[in-house]
């Protein structure tokens, strides 16, 4: 496996920005996430959590067009890398091997 370790909560949070392929900001991953799992999150862990995930070069992000909606604010969008994707399939087969060794 990658030398790259993800926590659990990385894990979700790069797994939900690979599937909405290049779509990903904050408050999105946000409503992606709790909707999916029923937890109560708070949106400065998921940027918590981006900004690790862009450190370790497993996403990377851009700023999109400012908004009347959000005030001229940008939205800054997250993507999966390469290594990104990489270390999900790694995590995918470690699990699904432990699971595999499972009785019955």
């Amino acid at each position: 496996m990658s030398r790259n370790y993800l926590g659990e909560f990385e894990e979700l949070v790069l797994l939900t920005v690979a599937a909405l392929d290049g779509q990903a900001y904050g408050a999105l991953l946000l409503e992606d996430i709790q909707q999916r799992t029923g937890r109560s999150l708070q949106l400065s862990a998921v940027h918590v959590a981006l900004y690790r995930l862009e450190e370790k070069k497993l996403v990377s992000s851009c700023m999109g067009g400012a908004t009347a909606e959000r005030g001229g604010r940008r939205k800054r969008f997250f993507s999966i890398t390469a290594e990104g994707l990489q270390i999900l399939k790694d995590t995918r087969n470690v699990r699904e091997s432990l699971w595999r060794l499972i009785p019955g």
